[in-house]
């Protein structure tokens, strides 16, 4: 009954990576700064009311034949989230140092590209865990929270994908090839959400650690890289607001359509 919802959930946040790659045909120089914290902004909102409604709640409400424990499961994925990305980083950077590149820009560009790539894998687990318990029938995962799932993490796909593509048309290589860049750092995560549901029959006793690990990947993306850059100027207001936008948005339509 779900196979073409999952179908059209794990491509969502594909279609924001591309949407995002296409920028580079149709601006010049770098992005407005009041724009690119304008998305971040609502990006983050987005994702982090899917984290809470569409991944911690069901991952204790799942838990709840634990009593009083029920909570473990979701601070124990979501440390684990957490110290994966971490982690993610520091190989980011070590592998960049072994990298022989002859320019400062093209090793940027690089640990860019590798940043956003790593970072997508536990996105498209996000979604293909959410979409897998769709799929199963499991009654606290609804249509709604798992396109807010879905839907949260392509708008943030959306600037990574311009910020893949833009520098590197930049940086001299043609726009198709820049363009095409930046969409394929997003192919990793509907690959990694169909594994995950493939798999699940076998991660089902662990699901609420894979829900609360895939809230911890995606908040800290938005403490680590979104946050920080829409508060990059104290005088602009409109990341903060539009964080204000995106939680409420996302957070209204996960309570009245769950």
């Amino acid at each position: 009954m779900y196979i073409f919802v999952v179908i059209k959930g794990i491509l969502i946040p594909l279609i924001g990576t591309v949407a995002g790659a296409l920028c580079v045909f149709f601006i010049k120089g770098d992005i407005n700064k009041s724009i690119k914290f304008c998305l971040q902004g609502f990006a983050a909102g987005v994702m982090v009311a899917a984290s809470v409604w569409s991944l911690l709640i069901p991952s204790v409400d799942y838990s709840s034949s634990m009593g009083f424990f029920a909570f473990v499961p979701a601070v124990t994925g979501l440390i684990i989230g957490f110290v994966a990305l971490m982690l993610s980083e520091k190989l980011i950077l070590y592998l960049g140092s072994k990298m022989n590149l002859d320019t400062k820009s093209k090793r940027k560009n690089a640990l860019l590209v590798l940043a956003v790539v790593i970072h997508n894998i536990p996105e498209g687990m996000a979604v293909g865990v959410i979409f897998a318990g769709l799929l199963n029938g499991l009654n606290l995962v609804t249509v709604a929270a798992a396109f807010s799932v879905a839907i949260g993490i392509a708008l943030q796909n959306f600037p990574e994908g311009a910020i893949i593509s833009m520098p590197l048309a930049a940086d001299g290589m043609n726009k198709g090839k820049a363009f095409m860049y930046g969409a394929l750092s997003g192919v990793v995560e509907p690959l990694g959400a169909l594994l995950t549901i493939l798999a699940f029959s076998l991660i089902t006793p662990i699901l609420p650690y894979l829900l609360s690990f895939a809230a911890g990947a995606m908040l800290y993306v938005v403490v680590e890289e979104l946050i920080p850059d829409i508060s990059e100027d104290n005088n602009c207001f409109s990341g903060t607001l539009s964080f204000a936008i995106g939680f409420s948005l996302m957070m209204a339509l996960d309570v009245a359509l769950g």
